[in-house]
């Protein structure tokens, strides 16, 4: 599907508000009656640094025959298994894309906004474990930047706010929309970004890791198997989100 329209519904259905670097963007579609609805978006692309895919996949080139697993989101209407549905067909197109691997994501940190409002349950992976991913334990702990809305500020985008790299606008609307000062024409963008997050409240918060996950994809188990895993396999599954 278009990125344009792929990005639309990301950004109004999922919680982190943002859409990321794509190369494949998937949709699922309710059909009936003379209805077409999008109602899900699988979004597949670029992750933060090469070493996401790389370490967990080691003989694939990555951005190209190995992606990341960036947004995977349905509405609430969708049938039981729908998920598990989508996620093979999208992975039967990329196959056919010359994809082998996929690493993905699940955030375990439970967040509130500024009011107290649930943003995010804390995720432990539900639906990749219920397709058979094989678990290669957390990625790294690090310290984030959570914003008043309950959403992450990323170092890859404060990173782009500071070098104003492109995409650095997106980041700025944002902060200016929770409260920061306008960004003045000429000014030191690392000095701004440091004041801006000091105006709107932004709190660091340590964060133990997202559980990671990789697919191998192939026509059949044994060239599924035939992909050399770079990390561990841990054999038993997350079962419950982190506390704060």
């Amino acid at each position: 599907m278009s990125e344009k329209l792929a990005k639309g519904f990301v950004l109004e259905h999922h919680y982190s508000g943002s859409f990321p670097s794509a190369r494949f963007s998937f949709g699922l579609y309710h059909t009936g009656a003379g209805e077409r609805r999008l109602c899900g978006v699988a979004v597949f692309g670029v992750p933060v640094a090469e070493a996401v895919l790389t370490r967990p996949l080691p003989d694939l080139q990555p951005y190209v025959e190995s992606l990341e697993c960036s947004r995977f989101v349905l509405t609430d209407d969708c049938l039981a298994n729908t998920e598990s549905w989508f996620l093979a067909r999208a992975f039967d197109e990329l196959l056919v894309r010359s994809v082998r691997g996929i690493v993905s994501f699940a955030d375990p940190v439970p967040r509130r906004d500024a009011s107290g409002a649930v943003i995010a349950v804390g995720h432990v992976g539900t639906i990749y474990q219920a397709t058979n991913a094989v678990y290669a334990g957390r990625a790294t702990p690090r310290t984030v930047k959570l914003l008043p809305n309950g959403t992450v500020l990323n170092e890859r985008v404060a990173q782009k706010v500071r070098r104003q790299e492109q995409g650095h606008e997106y980041a700025e609307r944002l902060l200016v929309q929770l409260g920061a000062p306008v960004f003045p024409a000429g000014a030191d963008a690392k000095v701004w970004l440091r004041e801006a997050l000091e105006a709107v409240g932004a709190r660091n918060v340590r964060h133990r890791g997202a559980h990671r996950y990789v697919y191998r994809l192939g026509r059949n188990r044994r060239e599924r198997e035939g992909i050399r895993l770079g990390l561990p396999a841990v054999g038993v599954y997350p079962k419950i989100p982190d506390g704060w």
